[in-house]
């Protein structure tokens, strides 16, 4: 009695790990089940991922900045040496450097004259660090709709089976249809998640390199202000 008992334990066990094993699948074979709007959300992932990768290392640059650079500018203005100053911010590769270059080179006109100068050279600036943000907002609010557009055409195939069917219709059959379906929906909204996430962390990113920017142009024109030693 008890040895059939273990045996029927068994049987039970082994069709449980044969369930597990028939309903388990690979994202990858999960991917494929969405057909070629898969490909179009993996193309957009990719361009995502490149764009935040490449605007990462581009503001960690304009960020990346020499505490004692206005210190110097501000020594040779004050001693006349224009030359020098000009030289400096040419060797330092970052906005700050350009806009302070343009202030140095614009010396001698009006302060309202430079002032435009130094913030039209800062616009330019935050235009190139900005390069790719409009792409990457497109993509977390159209993968989203594209996957949904995926799910709606694989809707409107599964029907057209079923209708096509006539009296052999099968529940399977509208569930494998859905299920396909849904599979791009998942895409679209995980790439979309992702690039919007992505983008807002460029935008807080760029946001603090235009406050930098600010805070470094009111220092420039104070130093214009300041009486030479």
């Amino acid at each position: 009695m008890i040895q059939d008992l273990a045996t029927q334990a068994d049987v039970l066990a082994e069709g449980v790990e044969e369930a597990t094993e028939e309903v388990s699948i690979n994202i990858v074979d999960l991917a494929m089940q969405g057909g070629w709007i898969m490909i179009v959300l993996l193309v957009l992932s990719v361009y995502a991922v490149y764009v935040y990768v490449e605007r990462t290392f581009a503001l960690n640059r304009a960020l990346k900045e020499d505490k004692n650079f206005m210190s110097k500018i501000k020594d040779y203005i004050h001693s006349g040496n224009i030359e020098s100053a000009i030289t400096l911010c040419q060797a330092t590769d970052n906005p700050v450097a350009r806009m302070v270059e343009k202030g140095i080179s614009r010396i001698g006109r009006p302060l309202n004259d430079i002032n435009t100068a130094v913030e039209n050279v800062g616009n330019i600036e935050v235009s190139r660090l900005e390069k790719g943000l409009a792409g990457l907002a497109s993509v977390s609010g159209g993968a989203p709709m594209i996957g949904f557009f995926g799910t709606v055409t694989g809707m409107v195939q599964a029907f057209f089976q079923m209708s096509n069917a006539g009296n052999n219709i099968e529940v399977s059959m509208l569930a494998g249809g859905i299920y396909t379906a849904l599979v791009t929906t998942v895409g679209g909204l995980f790439v979309g998640i992702i690039a919007y996430f992505a983008y807002n962390n460029l935008v807080s990113r760029v946001s603090k390199v235009v406050r930098n920017l600010e805070a470094r142009t009111m220092e420039f024109m104070d130093l214009l202000n300041e009486p030479s030693k």
